[in-house]
């Protein structure tokens, strides 16, 4: 670390790891500092379109090369690897990673930016090559089911479950959610009773109370946890489940992570106890809804924050939360079940179905995320 040019690392290269090191790659000084965006994979999905990505043929453009010049900029770089392990304060300034082919990497601040992996059709492969095919083996799944379940009525499930029938509108679909209502209690019940009413006039029969055991993708009928028997399921997608990637985090110590697995951070969003490295996106403890557009507040008070203790001065950025706010398309089209939304504000605003496709549904914020990344 006693050489001119020092690194920031930045380990996670999707929606908030790839939003640091652009804004940080255009604002430090190319000949004291590298930016080295470790991911492993070479590219960056958007996972606020995964879902329709996976059933439509009509999705484009919804991951990108992380490795291209728009998206990291001078002295920057990056590195396609898994970090295992994590030396930090070895200098008595900065630290090292440690990848999976035992490359150590010195850095003099790092960001923690892992995110969330999910199981099946999220569980996208890391290489570029085979990236086609998964996606193309989930909608060939989708096509030649008659009954597709999908387990969890969150956010995800529930867009899932829209755009299914946007292609297929005969096709039959149940969620099925653990809960009372469809949601989670972050919402109000006006709201969750709101997109269950729309769902249901969208076609998609839903269960709620009771829960399917995680089953292969391809089965034939399900007997739900409350012994309700769907004799002709073909196609069960897991809408739940995601866990932050963090387990290499612990090789910082005791008290870095929860029991949950999430990071325990101040508000500057540097990691207590760790001066010098940063957190931000899925993998923050923090009293919210887990949404990128959080994360992209986040990598704002990051960014600004490494910067501030590269130059050894105080940091300007904290990070107050966001108000919550959820948009929920049921697939792209215009007839009055297109979807809601709800905004945490004052006594609480819903939108309609007009908000929903004209914010949302259109292409999922695709273009934006593109943007936003100088594509």
């Amino acid at each position: 670390m006693s050489e001119k040019i020092r690194n920031v690392v930045i380990v996670g290269g999707g929606w908030a790891g790839t939003l640091i090191a652009r804004d940080l790659s255009a604002k430090l000084d190319g000949s004291r500092y590298n930016i080295i965006l470790i991911g492993d994979r070479s590219y960056c999905i958007d996972l606020i379109a995964g879902a329709r990505m996976c059933i439509d043929l009509r999705t484009r453009r919804s991951y990108l090369s992380t490795g291209s010049s728009t998206t990291v900029r001078a002295r920057s770089r990056l590195k396609i690897g898994k970090v295992i392990s994590i030396d930090d304060d070895i200098y008595g300034y900065g630290g090292e990673v440690v990848l999976n082919d035992g490359e150590r990497i010195p850095y003099a601040a790092l960001v923690l930016a892992t995110g969330s992996s999910w199981p099946g059709r999220f569980g996208f492969p890391e290489k570029d090559a085979d990236l086609r095919s998964h996606i193309n083996s989930w909608r060939d799944r989708y096509e030649k089911a008659e009954h597709v379940v999908i387990a969890g009525g969150g956010a995800v499930g529930i867009e899932t479950a829209g755009e299914i029938k946007d292609i297929w509108p005969s096709k039959k679909v149940t969620i099925v959610h653990s809960e009372a209502q469809l949601l989670n209690d972050a919402y109000p019940q006006k709201f969750r009773k709101d997109i269950e009413r729309r769902a249901r006039l969208r076609g998609i029969d839903i269960i709620l109370g009771d829960k399917v055991d995680m089953l292969p993708e391809t089965t034939i009928g399900v007997v739900t946890r409350n012994g309700r028997r769907l004799p002709d399921v073909d196609l069960v997608v897991p809408a739940f489940g995601s866990r932050p990637n963090t387990g290499f985090i612990s090789s910082l110590g005791g008290g870095v992570l929860t029991r949950r697995g999430t990071v325990r951070v101040n508000k500057c969003l540097e990691v207590l106890g760790h001066h010098g490295v940063f957190a931000a996106g899925d993998v923050i403890e923090w009293n919210e809804q887990k949404q990128a557009v959080k994360a992209s507040t986040h990598a704002i008070v990051v960014a600004a924050n490494v910067i501030n203790f590269l130059e050894c001065k105080p940091y300007k950025k904290t990070y107050k939360g966001n108000y919550e706010l959820i948009l929920i398309p049921l697939g792209r089209i215009s007839a009055t079940m297109g979807g809601a939304g709800y905004f945490v504000f004052l006594w609480g605003i819903m939108f309609g179905d007009f908000f929903s496709r004209l914010l949302k549904g259109k292409d999922l914020l695709v273009s934006q995320a593109r943007a936003a990344r100088g594509y």
